[in-house]
């Protein structure tokens, strides 16, 4: 007899992330002697994140390709710009009002720079491609191996550092991007490194979310979840304007702009590497983790929402007629 547990995971928005790291929240929060009661192998599920998410890092690393067209190049760079852009702004902003700690008391309780920084940095790569692989071209859908630099916390750590607060040195900012950069080497040195190691990518995923779900005690974070629903809705609203009108602005119809506006899975991971590069934000670490985790599920649901509807309203972008002109001039010239 078969059980469709894949199945079932994949229908829930970011499911391979949010499964794993809240049932081992509920592990932490209701039976927390587990890892020290089995040890072992079993322990080290529990407590081993940081050494999934750094094999995780190369693995995805090997997944970017350096050469790239100059359309891809236009599009996916002012996409990133726009992106990183916008939560370096944010943490500039709410740096200077909340500081490295999170929001002790009122209506945003909980909330903090280090996971608003985390939940707009990083767009979801699985769901722009699967959108524009419907909705636009080729070479929109290309245009992410530009947006996929954001992967990872080196671009959350410096865009602390430029908001002022608490900085973090080189050797941790390096450390943060080494092995991301490694992978990258290999892939582009070698594609069947690339394949071998690309093929590892979605497997390690709940791996690391399992283990970082085991440092939540949800008794202590159950406003975030809450907060984290405004997170996902202002991540969609912010960033798909912003990535609207950079759209538009080189040469689109704002497709793509929106489908780059989510929270992408493997951001929830950040804040806690961010706090183990710096002490200054262990207290707002795992709150931080559940609003992302939260904001990448909402992001999951409202992207497609947005996107589908303005494709409606506006057409293919230019890239699809272009596309489908090239090829009726190949079919031709043949």
């Amino acid at each position: 007899m078969q059980v469709p547990i894949k199945r079932t995971i994949d229908r829930i928005p970011g499911g391979m992330m949010i499964v794993p790291l809240f049932s081992a929240a509920l592990i932490r929060t209701f039976a927390p002697g587990i890892p020290s009661f089995f040890g072992s192998f079993t322990g080290a599920l529990f407590t081993g994140a940081l050494t999934i998410l750094a094999c995780f890092y190369v693995c995805m690393g090997a997944t970017i390709e350096i050469n790239a067209t100059p359309y891809i190049l236009k599009k996916g760079g002012a996409l990133f710009a726009a992106k990183v852009g916008t939560a370096v702004l944010l943490g500039i902003i709410l740096g200077r009002i909340w500081g490295e700690g999170p929001v002790a008391y009122g209506l945003f309780a909980g909330i903090s720079t280090l996971a608003v920084v985390a939940a707009f940095n990083d767009t979801n790569g699985g769901l722009y491609m699967a959108l524009m692989g419907q909705f636009g071209s080729a070479k929109d859908v290309a245009a992410y191996s530009i947006m996929s630099v954001e992967s990872g916390p080196f671009l959350t750590m410096v865009t602390l550092g430029v908001a002022g607060l608490s900085a973090f040195p080189w050797q941790t900012l390096v450390g943060a991007i080494l092995p991301l950069a490694i992978g990258m080497l290999l892939g582009n040195l070698d594609r069947e490194m690339r394949a071998f190691l690309g093929k590892a990518v979605p497997v390690f995923i709940p791996f690391f979310a399992f283990a970082l779900g085991a440092a939540i005690d949800l008794g202590t974070v159950w406003k975030a979840g809450l907060l984290g629903v405004g997170l996902g809705v202002s991540v969609v609203c912010i960033t798909g304007i912003v990535l609207f009108i950079v759209d538009k602005l080189t040469g689109g119809n704002g497709v793509a702009g929106l489908a780059a506006a989510s929270t992408a899975g493997n951001a929830a991971a950040v804040p806690a590497i961010v706090a183990a590069a710096n002490p200054a934000y262990k207290a707002a670490a795992a709150t931080a983790t559940v609003l992302v985790a939260t904001s990448v599920v909402v992001t999951a649901i409202l992207v497609p929402i947005v996107t589908a509807w303005w494709y409606r309203r506006a057409g293919p972008p230019q890239s699809v007629h272009e596309e489908q002109a090239a090829k009726a001039n190949t079919a031709a010239a043949s």
